[in-house]
């Protein structure tokens, strides 16, 4: 008996000096062996981390600030409340039928335009919304294109002459001028963002007269009439454009 209790104890040592064989994670060369444990979560903990929400923010994006929707729906209606011509991007004030003090002269429905696709008009202009929408038309694929890489782009027009009863180039007996009918304006200079300033007369044969004869070519199609330091003695300071039109098409120079 003595002898077979001697026989357990040894076959327990044995036991517990073996070798283990549970399933741990072998330690990469040249760590400590015995910092490679990793805490494996109960089940307990399983079940609460399951049962806590998903943040939203994974599932969506943030919703903007109301402040900042408020004001550009503000910015919105502004636009759209000083529209003319059914056009955001035409800025300005509806005034209505303009008469004449001479046969020929007045606007039959005016548009007193403030500013055309951003750009300011150093004085409001008297015009009809064909003549405006042009003025639009070229603002756009025109003008800014050529001006974009000069001061921080086009920010103004200076307007010469707008709505005038008047004779063409004020001439006694010539025909009433497209100033007479709200068809034209007169721009004699664009102002850039950064405050350059770039004038027909000065500037026609300057290092910017590329720009300005593009814009002169451009005009040519949205408006009928289109005259410029090229044309005559009137206009060595200015581009005039109308929107008259003619069976052969427009008329620039």
């Amino acid at each position: 008996m003595r002898a077979l209790a001697l026989i357990c104890v040894v076959l327990a040592g044995a036991v517990a000096a073996g070798p283990d064989i549970s399933k741990r994670p072998v330690a990469r060369a040249g760590t400590d062996a015995r910092n490679t444990s990793v805490p494996v979560p109960n089940l307990e903990q399983v079940v609460v981390a399951a049962a806590l929400p998903v943040p939203q923010s994974t599932l969506r994006p943030n919703l903007r600030p109301g402040a900042i929707v408020q004001r550009a729906m503000g910015r919105r209606a502004e636009r759209r409340k000083g529209q003319v011509c059914g056009d955001p991007e035409l800025q300005g004030d509806v005034v209505g039928a303009v008469p004449g003090r001479i046969a020929g002269c007045g606007i039959a429905d005016a548009v007193r335009l403030k500013s055309v696709a951003g750009v300011t008009l150093s004085q409001p202009a008297l015009m009809d919304c064909n003549t405006a929408k042009a003025l639009k038309q070229w603002t756009e694929n025109g003008a800014k294109p050529a001006l974009r890489r000069v001061g921080g782009g086009l920010s103004e027009y200076r307007v010469a002459a707008h709505y005038a009863c008047r004779t063409r180039n004020n001439q006694p007996g010539a025909r009433i001028s497209e100033h007479g009918k709200g068809r034209a304006i007169d721009i004699s200079a664009f102002t850039m963002r950064d405050g350059t300033r770039l004038t027909v007369l000065n500037d026609w044969n300057s290092r910017h007269g590329r720009a300005l004869k593009s814009m002169h070519r451009a005009a040519c199609g949205p408006f009928g009439t289109v005259l410029g330091p090229n044309a005559d003695r009137f206009h060595r300071d200015h581009f005039h454009f109308d929107t008259a039109r003619y069976r052969s098409g427009s008329y620039c120079r």
